[in-house]
């Protein structure tokens, strides 16, 4: 598994894939914060906080896993090197945890770089504001599983054609409806609105870790592994 995680990330960053994700993701969210007006100009909101942040990145992250994941098994597929894949003594789990784990690991490096927002964010308190330290690292922690949860699905939806094209827009159409079309259901019923990732992101968002949350981001990405791993065998037989 270490094998096919380092071989992910060394083929990220041999190319201009892996900087090019980092810049985009650095790039976007920098523009959007610090520099156009709008509403998520954070130095325009009144008020010192990385809330616009938090409400921005997921979105830029469902473009850019999908991009990034677009390729893992698709590319494979159609060059026909998936056979060769599988024919190492390594077992289809393996192998999807390997290449899931060099995504997640080249996301977490685009992430690291914001953290300087805070000692930004930090600097433009306004009197008697305090900070609240604890909502910021859940966002953070909320961004990470989110992450994760993105490329499970992004490696599902690549694992089903050997077209990057189709598997990209598969990807983001999952991932929005997960979001943006669960919540919009929220309305119908409070048990709709739990089956959507941002009720959980904005949970763990407020600073309290809890347990529910982190469950339902790993169980999403075990399922979204598992289905990609189910499809992977068929391919193997």
């Amino acid at each position: 598994m270490k094998a096919i995680c380092f071989r992910e990330v060394k083929t990220f960053f041999s190319s201009l894939i892996g900087y090019l994700v980092i810049a985009v993701f650095l790039l976007v969210n920098g523009l959007l914060l610090w520099f156009f007006d709008g509403d998520y100009n954070v130095l325009q909101s009144g008020f010192a906080d990385l809330s616009p942040f938090f409400v921005l990145a997921p979105w830029v992250l469902i473009f850019l896993v999908s991009a990034v994941t677009m390729r893992s098994f698709s590319e494979e597929i159609k060059q026909g090197t998936i056979e060769l894949l599988l024919t190492k003594p390594l077992s289809t789990w393996q192998i999807v945890l390997g290449k899931f784990f060099g995504i997640l690991l080249l996301c977490l490096i685009a992430i690291v770089p914001t953290l300087v927002y805070i000692f930004v964010v930090n600097n433009y308190l306004l009197p008697n504001q305090i900070f609240d330290f604890g909502s910021i690292i859940g966002s953070y922690f909320g961004l990470c599983f989110l992450a994760s949860s993105y490329i499970s699905i992004g490696l599902f939806c690549s694992s089903l054609t050997n077209n990057q094209i189709v598997a990209f827009i598969i990807s983001v159409v999952i991932c929005v409806i997960l979001s943006v079309g669960i919540f919009q259901l929220a309305g119908i019923s409070s048990f709709v609105e739990q089956l959507g990732v941002e009720y959980h992101f904005r949970s763990i968002s407020k600073g309290v870790i809890d347990t529910r949350d982190l469950l339902y981001f790993i169980s999403l990405s075990g399922l979204f592994l598992g289905l990609t791993v189910f499809k992977i065998n068929n391919i193997r037989k």
